[in-house]
């Protein structure tokens, strides 16, 4: 869902003027100013006011904010559980029940000016899709983007985003002639590991020598790009499922770093 103009539905905490509008300005007293009623678009305070606004009105349905996630609602009931994520003014909103969910989105409309864009299909550049078993994530139109970017779309793709053999150190190598260009590629691949746990590992070490990058890591980099050329249909698989068991893996390299 999205919100039509969500920064005017917030209150603003402290009194705010502005120039009169151009085509509307009192001809009789021309050197007035407005003062503002509620918060509009381009006030810094407009964000800040508009989330305020919407959770305080979430709270009044009968939702709380998760405590790990502040954009993150959860509405308990003996009808159900529903689930709302709040980013600015775009909204994904599940519940158990299509009963629940009607009922939460007649609330919504009937506080705010909003459009019903479900099936949900895309939110921040990660397209999802549905299936029998569960959603599929993937970022491929991002990372094909970023390809381009890096002039990286007509090199061989790697099988694997590292050399399993190389040791990386922080101070060996030259510096490379482009830090912001480094430090741009590898904040772009920090985005993409979000549906793409299996360049994490080596976005990691690419981020670890941010401050000064030498030419080893930007080589590291560009290997990440090239497996990243073979794989861009990759993504992360949400199963449905009745366990709620958390499984973590972990690996030692045994004191391969270098530098400590």
């Amino acid at each position: 869902m999205d919100v039509n103009n969500a920064f005017v539905h917030g209150q603003l905490a402290e009194r705010v003027y502005c120039q009169q509008p151009a085509g509307f300005v009192d001809h009789d007293h021309p050197n007035y100013v407005c003062l503002l009623d509620k918060s509009l678009n381009g006030l810094k305070q407009a964000p800040h006011a508009w989330f305020d606004r919407f959770a305080a009105f979430l709270r009044t349905v009968g939702f709380t904010a998760a405590r790990s996630d502040l954009s993150l609602f959860v509405y308990h009931s003996d009808g159900g559980i529903a689930y709302l994520l709040l980013y600015v003014d775009d909204i994904v909103l599940t519940a158990s029940s299509s009963c629940l969910l009607q009922h939460i989105q007649q609330r919504l409309f009937s506080e705010f000016s909003m459009k019903d864009l479900s099936p949900l299909y895309n939110l921040l550049g990660i397209s999802v899709t549905r299936s029998s078993s569960g959603f599929f994530l993937s970022q491929h139109k991002y990372a094909e983007e970023l390809l381009d970017l890096a002039n990286m779309t007509t090199f061989k793709a790697s099988p694997t985003p590292v050399d399993t053999h190389a040791k990386l150190s922080a101070s060996d190598g030259s510096p490379v002639a482009d830090s912001s260009e480094y430090r741009s590629l590898v904040g772009a691949l920090q985005y993409l590991t979000m549906t793409r746990p299996d360049l994490a590992y080596a976005v990691q070490k690419a981020c670890i020598h941010m401050h000064d990058p030498r030419d080893q890591h930007l080589a590291l980099v560009k290997r990440i790009l090239r497996y990243l050329q073979g794989t861009t249909t990759h993504g992360l698989h949400l199963h449905r499922s009745q366990a709620l068991d958390l499984v973590v893996y972990s690996d030692a390299d045994w004191a391969g770093c270098p530098d400590t």
